[in-house]
């Protein structure tokens, strides 16, 4: 029977190749991220390099972040619980129920985003953004408690011809006392707290190596741990494929790959470029600041008088005598600087760096719109993450949710969750951008009074709020709503009306009584 170590061994090989492009790719952005660990010593303390230039990391960074609240949004939800219509018609539910049903789900939907807000769930997962963008790969476990990121120097995984995930095996640097569970802070019956490392305060050489076992078997994922060379006991877990706890994710998919390709990886040539003029620049700077005075072997002056004189002092010697050295690679330090600025030009645009444009004149507009151009550049990796992240993500959090009672039971044959966020958010942007330039050409064109005459506002109020994410639910009024208001302002018209036409009258019958008391 093949060991979890042995099968590590076997797949590290295909992965060694893609560890390798990720290390030298952190070289150029950020070196601490990932490193070349020696397989025997995985807590290496080699000295991390340091680039010459921080376009790189300020590019992940920046990206990394954009791609988080696109997926994660701050204030909004990044799901939707949605109501098969088919099904509730036939199960005969009216209106009123349905409004209802929508106001629970709106519940339920704050519920979970008030629970991501109050854990760390948004570190690990801008951590592993971060490791998307330069190494291409990451591995997250959704714990019960919380998220675990292994980088890709501390995983290998397999996968089939379409790209599902078949095996995965982690390696881990565990503490002795943890894993033969005599630490107090670490009981027998908590062995199944995948990478819980502890506190790990003595020598590396109490350290032991931890590989976790995952397997993909038929509807199902098992996984185990192994040490030493033996099981660890208590260790198995088992969970359905649709709420799978272990998602490898990828930033580019390359077919017949197991592992993805990162965003540095693409732009490799610019940052070795750079890199190297950053290196050249600050070198040869440092050699052009530096003064250094010579005297002609004939002068009268001595080095020594000169080297000592003072500020404003007064030697003896010819100036033609003394010189400077001087580098005079000015043009040349010119030409390697308008290089660099095309090349932070391009990488900038590359990691959706806004670099609005520096003159007077500049509007709101056009930084909107070049916000939104360099936004829908990564349209098709919202895609992949929604996909491969967010929807795993989210079938994970229902189903652990539910399990604890957090939340009410969900009906799936009735409710379907529907990522909004991501490529959705970018679609209903667009949306809303040719909503609002065709309502602007028609009344520029036509007039108000044809748009009131022509556009229906119910539906605009709607596609506006869809466009920017907004639920509409109990916020705008229905066309219902609002003919039973004006129906009721008629009556309370007509009543006014009727009223002060009764007080006329009565005043008609007082002034005629009057008049007869007189005759």
């Amino acid at each position: 029977m093949e060991t979890a170590l042995s099968r590590y061994t076997a797949l590290r090989s295909d992965r060694d190749q893609y560890l390798e492009t990720a290390v030298e790719a952190a070289k150029l952005t950020l070196p601490y991220i990932i490193r070349w660990d020696d397989e025997d010593n995985v807590k290496s303390r080699s000295q991390l390099v340091t680039p010459w230039q921080s376009v790189g990391a300020k590019g992940v960074v920046t990206l990394a972040s954009k791609l988080m609240l696109a997926m994660l949004p701050v204030q909004t939800s990044f799901f939707k619980l949605q109501l098969d219509e088919a099904k509730l018609l036939q199960q005969g539910v009216d209106a009123q129920m349905k409004t209802e049903i929508d106001l629970s789900f709106a519940k339920i939907e704050r519920t979970i985003n008030e629970m991501i807000s109050a854990s760390d769930d948004r570190v690990v997962i801008h951590q592993a953004l971060k490791h998307l963008v330069i190494t291409g790969n990451a591995l997250i476990f959704m714990g019960k408690d919380k998220l675990k990121l292994f980088p890709l120097n501390r995983y290998v995984v397999d996968r089939d011809g379409d790209g599902n995930v078949i095996e995965i095996v982690t390696r881990e640097r565990i503490n002795r006392k943890i894993v033969e569970g005599k630490s107090p802070t670490s009981p027998k019956n908590r062995i199944n707290a995948v990478g819980d490392d502890g506190e790990t305060n003595s020598a590396q050489d109490d350290d032991v190596d931890v590989y976790t076992h995952v397997k993909r078997e038929d509807n199902r994922v098992v996984w185990y741990q192994e040490s030493m060379g033996k099981r660890l006991p208590k260790s198995f877990s088992k969970a359905p494929l649709g709420t799978n706890p272990w998602i490898a994710l990828r930033f580019n998919t390359v077919d017949a790959e197991p592992y993805g390709r990162g965003r540095v990886e693409e732009y490799m040539g610019d940052l070795k470029s750079l890199e190297a003029l950053s290196q050249a620049i600050v070198e040869g700077s440092a050699a052009a600041a530096k003064v250094v005075f010579v005297v002609s072997p004939s002068s009268t002056t001595k080095p020594q008088t000169l080297a000592a004189a003072g500020n404003g002092a007064i030697v003896q010697g010819r100036p033609e005598d003394i010189g400077v050295i001087n580098v005079g690679k000015g043009a040349d330090f010119q030409t390697a600087l308008q290089q660099m600025q095309v090349l932070e030009k391009r990488l900038s645009e590359a990691f959706l760096i806004l670099n609005v444009r520096n003159s007077e004149r500049t509007t709101a507009e056009e930084v909107r719109m070049t916000q939104m151009e360099l936004e829908q550049q990564l349209g098709g990796l919202f895609g992949l993450l929604s996909s491969e992240f967010l929807i795993p993500y989210l079938n994970r959090k229902l189903d652990t949710l539910q399990k604890s009672k957090e939340i009410p039971k969900i009906p799936k044959d009735f409710v379907n969750p529907t990522i909004v966020a991501g490529l959705g958010a970018i679609g209903r942007g667009q949306d809303g951008e040719a909503l609002t330039a065709f309502m602007t050409t028609v009344s520029q064109t036509l007039g108000l009074e044809a748009m009131q005459q022509f556009i229906n506002s119910d539906e605009v109020i709607k596609r506006l709020a869809a466009s920017q994410g907004i639920d509409v639910l109990n916020l705008v009024k229905s066309m219902d709503e609002r003919q039973a208001e004006q129906a009721q302002q008629q009556e309370a018209g007509i009543d006014m009306e009727m009223a002060k036409q009764a007080g006329q009258f009565a005043q008609l019958d007082q002034q005629q009584a009057q008049m007869e008391q007189q005759q």
